[in-house]
């Protein structure tokens, strides 16, 4: 940064920097200074670690998750119709587990969250974060009960009656139910994250 008596950009004074271009608040990082103690405490030895995130960059983020539901989501429907559709045999790819069918509404959180980015609506976040929650984590708690008898029994005896590609179905399942839960977790983590920053932004605005 220049100093008062630099030079400067021909035709100006300096004093018309209020006209020039700034960053969006949403784009900034927040960083608390090492020079402002609490209460006359002496101040750290250096930078602390970044306040909050973003919004920008937890959008990003739970874009990235998002994408990957939707690669797990198309998936379990590609194995619904080859399996309904007998476009291949039943001993190559299985037929779905019943937790499988309502797993499908899960795509519709995913599309409130990217509903509620452009504007920063609260009420379609919220409304992601509660139906992630019926429609995403739900059922796949219900399936990781429905497959653990089979689970149980592959384990124990060794015994598999349902393939997927010469795989054994419930060890593919249960890795995709492992896989779906630590995306659906992330998720409600960073919108919860995203949430907040909102609400402080609001009030924030109301101040003024």
């Amino acid at each position: 940064m220049a100093s008062r008596g630099g030079p400067r950009a021909a035709g100006t004074d300096g004093s018309d920097f209020q006209h020039r271009e700034r960053v969006a608040s949403h784009y900034q990082m927040r960083w608390v200074s090492p020079r402002c103690g609490a209460r006359g405490q002496a101040p750290p030895q250096a930078l602390t670690a970044p306040r909050s995130l973003p919004s920008v960059t937890l959008k990003s983020e739970i874009k990235k998750l998002i994408y990957t539901h939707v690669g797990i989501w198309l998936l379990l429907l590609a194995q619904m119709c080859v399996g309904h559709l007998k476009l291949l045999p039943h001993d190559q790819v299985a037929m779905p587990y019943q937790w499988e069918y309502p797993y499908l509404l899960s795509i519709l959180p995913s599309l409130l969250g990217l509903l509620s980015f452009p504007r920063n609506n609260i009420s379609y976040l919220v409304l992601s974060m509660i139906s992630t929650g019926l429609f995403s984590v739900a059922p796949l708690i219900y399936g990781a009960m429905e497959m653990f008898p089979m689970a149980q029994q592959l384990y124990r005896h060794g015994k598999a009656y349902r393939f997927i590609f010469g795989f054994s179905a419930v060890s593919v399942m249960y890795l995709v139910v492992v896989v779906a839960a630590q995306v659906h977790g992330w998720q409600l983590y960073y919108s919860k994250k995203l949430l907040d920053s909102w609400f402080t932004s609001t009030q924030e605005k109301k101040k003024k």
